[in-house]
């Protein structure tokens, strides 16, 4: 077989091929973080010690870190006691390998470098390891597996890959739980109003609410005519036109205010959408815009409005009837392409479900939509608005404010949403 592979030009591939590794430049950034702690700071803030291929590395570069996170200096002296004794590098015990790390160690100015080799050798690892668990999948699949669902979970591991340079979900350490939360507060503390959230524009609604929280699922639900969309629009056109980027430590955007939002309008069109918001921000009658039926001023608002509001990060998607997957991987897309903080969707039920079996069940469609939803919303850490119609029990009781229970086929709704805003006018009955 080899030799009809020479025969024909066709390269072997071998049996066994070793990871993506670079023993050598995860040796001299140890070396240099042992030698002065700064060079830590260099790669803080994108090198974990899962990071590192070498076991015993990891361990080093993991004690060192908490050390140097407590104020304390992390050198072979003071590591020896904390890594195992036991262990042998070659000839070395463990104390002479971490003191040949630093005799060796080069200058702190190259610790980024040998950081970001690490972060891609190990990116490339996990990127092996999804495709290989890709091949396994499509090949063992069970019967009742539909090939949709094997692209959309590959889709949501690599979007993951990409964001965070991990492939899969798993355990946080309480310490790293903690360091997100005073993040938070730092950023709320910076972020005009103090919110913690992003600022809708509705100053009573993030007083009580404290702007829109990541990975929240925020259902407004009214009877139509209520203003459910006119809500969610101003909500949405106001996070866009407050939107500020601001540059990272790692090069990366994010919003110092305002945000990027990706709008999915499963109802109305994108342009009856953008004559909506226009009407909204100019006081033009919507009905007079799209009979043309304006004055010289009137024309003049709206060509100054465009001209303004053109490059505003707002996004729509007009395809009606998308289901949970297809929208999963739109928003991925468009987080990868152009950024995302809120996403909106004018409304659950004209959603469908993506497996077969939701499909022949209303409420069990409606409930993999919802679920997918809350999954979706904490995997891009980004708020989600979902619109949802109510029954007409309302219409046939007295009272008419909406209840809970008056949310259609509300099971899996009220149980998935972090909030629940019932859009309601006194003056409509």
């Amino acid at each position: 077989m080899a030799e009809a592979a020479r025969k024909f030009g066709v390269a072997e591939t071998p049996l066994y091929r070793e990871a993506p590794n670079n023993i050598e430049a995860e040796q001299a950034l140890l070396g240099a973080i042992l030698v002065n702690n700064d060079a830590f700071y260099r790669v803080s803030d994108f090198l974990k010690a899962s990071h590192f291929y070498e076991p015993l590395h990891r361990k080093i570069f993991e004690v060192a870190s908490e050390f140097i996170r407590m104020g304390k200096v992390a050198t072979p002296i003071t590591l020896k006691t904390f890594l195992p004794a036991d262990e042998k590098v070659g000839d070395m015990t463990m104390a002479q390998y971490v003191v040949r790390l630093a005799v060796e160690a080069v200058t702190v100015v190259n610790a980024t470098d040998y950081g970001r080799a690490i972060y891609d050798l190990a990116t490339r690892r996990a990127l092996i390891t999804v495709g290989e668990d890709m091949v396994n999948i499509a090949y063992d699949a069970p019967v009742d597996m539909a090939p949709g669902e094997q692209i959309e979970d590959a889709e949501r591991r690599l979007f993951e890959l990409a964001e965070n340079g991990r492939y899969d979900g798993g355990f946080e350490s309480f310490s790293d739980a903690l360091k997100n939360a005073v993040d938070m507060a730092s950023a709320a503390y910076m972020r005009d109003g103090h919110l913690s959230g992003i600022a809708t524009g509705l100053r009573d609604l993030d007083h009580r609410m404290g702007g829109l929280q990541p990975s929240d699922l925020i259902i407004i639900a009214g009877r139509p005519g209520m203003g459910k969309t006119s809500l969610a629009t101003n909500i949405a056109y106001n996070i866009a036109a407050a939107y500020e980027p601001a540059q990272q430590a790692d090069g990366s955007v994010k919003a110092a205010n305002g945000g990027v939002v990706g709008f999915f309008s499963l109802e109305m069109s994108s342009e009856q959408l953008a004559t909506r918001i226009i009407s909204e921000q100019t006081e033009i009658p919507s009905s007079k815009i799209r009979r043309g039926d304006l004055t010289e001023a009137d024309f003049g608002k709206l060509v100054a409005y465009t001209q303004e509001n053109h490059k505003r990060p707002l996004y729509i998607d007009q395809t009606g009837g998308i289901s949970i997957a297809q929208l999963a991987a739109r928003a991925r897309r468009l987080k990868r392409q152009r950024g995302l903080d809120l996403m909106v969707i004018d409304y659950i039920q004209l959603m469908q479900g993506s497996s077969a079996k939701a499909s022949q069940n209303r409420v069990q469609e409606i409930t993999e939509i919802t679920t997918g939803l809350k999954a979706l919303g904490k995997e891009l850490g980004v708020p989600i608005i979902a619109l949802s119609q109510l029954s007409r029990q309302v219409e046939s009781r007295d009272d008419k404010h909406p209840q809970l229970s008056d949310l259609r086929e509300s099971g899996s709704i009220e149980q998935d949403a972090d909030v629940v805003l019932f859009v309601y006018r006194e003056e409509y009955y």
